[in-house]
């Protein structure tokens, strides 16, 4: 299993998402669409987003 780490050359913003698909097997695109749409919902989403940019090492 792959290491959890943001890409450089698959990023958009902060590289967080691709990290997360790379790490657990699916699309970037995956997990970008469901982090957008987790952000209609209530919650803490955008925080984690911040909060997994600062400790996730970069490529």
């Amino acid at each position: 299993m792959n290491r959890l780490n943001r890409p450089r050359d698959d990023r958009w913003i902060a590289g967080v998402c691709s990290g997360l698909g790379r790490r657990f097997g699916l699309p970037s695109s995956l997990v970008r669409v469901g982090f957008v749409l987790s952000c209609l919902l209530p919650g803490p989403q955008f925080l984690i987003y911040l909060v997994l940019w600062v400790i996730m090492p970069s490529e």
